[in-house]
């Protein structure tokens, strides 16, 4: 419950209790609130216990942790109903990437290739410019201004 509790906090917190309750009450507020903690526990663990008895058989596995949508998911995924694990293991992602690199690259050598024939024969070669750049407004075009937005 307390697992990510440091030396700093632990000290911090006690010496918070003795100055608040004292060093007289300060043992019995300990032990009121353990068995606080104490109880809750057994409320929670017993009411587990008649859910699952209520459940039936068929629900003996059933863990409440399963209802968080993260860890249900994880469960899922991890066991291996959906033969995921196959197609993680098959899939190489730099080996798709190199080829679709090489795929890009073969267009691009045939495009300039057959531009340079096509150049030769008269036509003009269809060439796709992948560079992202900017377009460059006219010299009369001014972007539109709204009075009311500033």
């Amino acid at each position: 419950m307390f697992n990510d509790i440091g030396l700093p906090e632990l000290l911090t917190l006690i010496v918070l209790g003795v100055l608040v309750f004292g060093p007289d009450k300060l043992p019995k507020v300990i032990q009121d609130v353990t068995r606080t903690i104490r109880k809750i526990r057994e409320f929670s663990d017993s009411a587990k216990r008649d859910i699952r008895e209520e459940l039936g058989p068929e629900f003996k596995d059933f863990e409440f942790e399963d209802l968080n949508p993260k860890t249900f998911i994880r469960k899922r995924l991890d066991s291996d109903e959906l033969g995921l694990k196959e197609i993680r293991n098959g899939f190489d992602l730099k080996k798709e990437m190199a080829e679709v690199t090489e795929a890009v690259q073969s267009v691009d050598e045939a495009s300039s290739g057959s531009g340079v024939a096509a150049a030769s024969s008269g036509s003009a070669p269809a060439k796709i410019d992948m560079q992202k750049k900017p377009e460059k407004p006219a010299a009369d075009d001014h972007p539109p201004y709204d009075a009311d937005a500033t």
